[in-house]
């Protein structure tokens, strides 16, 4: 993707689509990359609503979950996304950076045997993952999360890659890193860390740890086509190490608790897999 007039192009410099937000207002010399989810109903609803007077919220970009981008926001305008926020002892990162909002839910609950979100949306168990959030307490239990696609991952790596470099920017954060006690987006299924580490040439042992939430199948690659590996499944609260992402397929490391050593590299499906 391209860059021009602080507008994103395709590789062949065509335009993408643009919906004016009038949430907006300041010049904006950003430092970072913000993510978020819309926790709307769809993607085209939730543009909608930033394009409007009344939403008083903007952002720079929407990702909707067939991988569509539309532009809201000029990147060298503040956009209105990231509210009472700090990083790195800087207040205010609507004046410090760039926000994407991925359509997404967030969190659900489980009710009657359903995944619902708060505004009553039902999403099929395939499209969940239960996982503990990093900045929860400790004694709450998992939630379940829906799941981004494919296609929405390869997106947001692509956008932030021509980010990155046009504007020099630092990192790639989430709002629950900037806004901790209020925020919980882009929440656990979104692969934070494997990106910076693929954007910033971050060591491996930054990517996370896992444990199994469920017996574990462990596949010889992203899918559930490919077979399974000798030793899988793995019991539940074993812990991996995560290497790469593929969609919401990890590839890890299983470690073998009693000698301590890894001994089985494979795939697994992200619902199974909580943070260590």
């Amino acid at each position: 993707m391209k860059i021009r007039n602080h507008r994103l192009l395709q590789d062949d410099g065509s335009a993408l689509p643009y919906r004016a937000s009038p949430n907006k207002g300041g010049a904006l010399q950003a430092r970072w990359l913000v993510m978020h989810y819309t926790a709307g109903r769809n993607a085209e609803s939730s543009i909608s609503w930033l394009a409007s007077p009344q939403a008083k919220a903007s952002a720079h970009l929407v990702i909707g979950r067939d991988g569509k981008i539309t532009q809201l926001v000029p990147f060298n305008v503040v956009a209105w996304h990231a509210g009472a926020s700090s990083w790195e002892g800087v207040s205010g990162l609507n004046h410090h950076s760039i926000g994407i909002e991925l359509d997404n839910v967030g969190r659900l609950d489980h009710i009657a045997g359903q995944w619902v979100s708060p505004l009553k949306i039902v999403v099929p168990d395939d499209q969940v993952r239960v996982a503990k959030h990093k900045n929860d307490a400790p004694g709450l239990p998992p939630s379940g999360w829906q799941t981004y696609t494919a296609e929405q991952i390869d997106a947001a790596f692509s956008v932030a890659q021509a980010l990155i470099a046009h504007y020099a920017l630092r990192d790639i954060i989430g709002h629950d890193d900037i806004a901790p006690g209020r925020k919980s987006d882009p929440g656990p299924d979104f692969p934070l860390v494997s990106l910076r580490a693929r954007l910033f040439g971050r060591r491996e042992d930054d990517l996370p740890m896992f444990t199994a939430s469920a017996a574990l199948n462990v596949r010889g690659g992203p899918g559930s086509e490919h077979a399974l590996l000798a030793g899988s499944p793995i019991p539940i609260g074993t812990r991996v190490q995560a290497l790469e992402q593929s969609g919401l397929w990890w590839k890890v490391d299983v470690l073998d608790e009693v000698n301590g050593v890894m001994d089985l590299v494979g795939w697994c499906h992200g619902r199974f897999l909580q943070a260590a």
